[in-house]
């Protein structure tokens, strides 16, 4: 079990990398969505290269940063229902979803996804728009994303399993969500706390005058 996890941690760092990085996309496109509605607006001039470039940056995102959000725990999930149950059926959840569910549409998308680039590729497919962009590297974007969340799938499997045998903490938590919701309780906490310490010093003051 070593070397797999050895082999989960390893997929982990790579996605990590990359959702990190990626996620940067964001913030270009904000940039030229800014500078391009600026220039419209004085010049009246536009671009469909750069409304595409914001489309590809975005799609970019949204794909390439999804293995990322399921190794951070951040994916939708029923919550009510499985905070419900105990950790263990919780375990057993997340085991059959990613051997019968994840893996599998993974491994459907990747066998048609990479054709599906290959030809646009091999076509030099073009935008249909005037001035548009190339269509084949956001095409890559797709089977890249299934190839990514494939392995940390399996990363995320092999974790489980672990978790499960004993042989690994179960540290992954609920993703930042959770860390934010843990903080804010423990801020209400310090605050009553403090509220009472001073209604008590208040009453003990009062005290103090009455006697």
């Amino acid at each position: 079990m070593g070397g797999l996890l050895k082999f989960s941690r390893a997929i982990d760092a790579l996605n990590t990398w990359l959702g990190k990085n990626i996620a940067w996309a964001i913030f270009i496109a904000v940039l030229i969505s800014a500078v391009n509605a600026v220039v419209r607006k004085v010049t009246g001039y536009s671009s469909n290269t750069w409304l595409e470039l914001q489309w590809i940056l975005f799609g970019a995102v949204f794909l390439l940063c999804s293995p990322w959000t399921l190794l951070s725990n951040e994916h939708i999930r029923i919550d009510v229902v499985s905070s419900m149950l105990p950790k263990g059926a919780r375990n057993w959840i997340d085991v059959i979803g990613h051997v019968f569910f994840l893996i599998p549409i993974s491994l459907v998308m990747m066998w048609t996804a990479w054709p599906f680039f290959y030809r646009s590729l091999l076509q030099n497919e073009q935008s249909l728009n005037a001035g548009g962009l190339p269509q084949y590297p956001s095409k890559l974007f797709v089977p890249l994303c299934f190839t990514l969340l494939f392995i940390q799938g399996l990363s995320e499997l092999i974790k489980r399993v672990a978790i499960m045998r004993g042989e690994l903490d179960d540290v992954s938590g609920g993703g930042h969500h959770e860390s934010a919701e843990a903080e804010a309780s423990r801020l209400r906490e310090a605050l009553a706390e403090e509220a009472e310490a001073k209604a008590r010093a208040q009453a003990i003051q009062i005290s103090g005058k009455s006697s």
